[in-house]
């Protein structure tokens, strides 16, 4: 009987060690298979700059942009009980050819946002998502005010509620 007590540990210890032994085998091959997929492209990544990090290639030249201010604006908020104001100030992103052709409509442009912006009640801004959807709406007005093309982004500098 003694011997039958002294194998029952040495059993459970060896029992204990082997998912262990196992979770380190599959860590291994895992780490390997990882490395062969990154190295060999198969997840679509095609540059080998971006995995080895080499400096030598330049990157793309950016676009001919230039950027047009737009004057700032100090416009009343309705549809609150103590007056607020919105203190606005944006730049166009505009094609370098085109940058002339909108500098002589800013004026245009100015109109519009003011008007869209004075149609706008405090509630409207106090909304989560209020400032991407207010932007969309200007970029669409001021797309439609200098014409098709000209305009690529309406930047906003300054948007302060108060």
């Amino acid at each position: 009987m003694s011997d039958a007590v002294a194998d029952t540990p040495e059993a459970v210890a060896k029992s204990r060690k082997l998912p262990l032994l196992l979770g380190v085998l599959f860590a291994i091959l895992g780490a390997g298979a990882g490395y062969y997929i990154m190295s060999s492209g198969l997840l679509g990544v095609t540059d080998n700059h971006v995995l080895s990090g080499s400096a030598t290639e330049r990157p793309a030249a950016l676009p001919d942009i230039a950027f047009v201010e737009v004057d700032p604006f100090l416009i009343s908020l309705t549809g609150s009980e103590t007056a607020r104001h919105l203190r606005f100030r944006a730049q166009l992103e505009v094609e370098a050819a085109s940058r002339d052709d909108v500098e002589h409509v800013l004026p245009r442009v100015t109109d519009v946002l003011n008007g869209y912006l004075r149609a706008l009640n405090a509630h409207d801004l106090e909304e989560p998502q209020a400032l991407i959807r207010i932007r969309s709406q200007m970029l669409r007005r001021v797309q439609i005010v200098v014409g098709k093309g000209r305009v690529r982004d309406l930047l906003i500098m300054e948007f302060v509620l108060s």
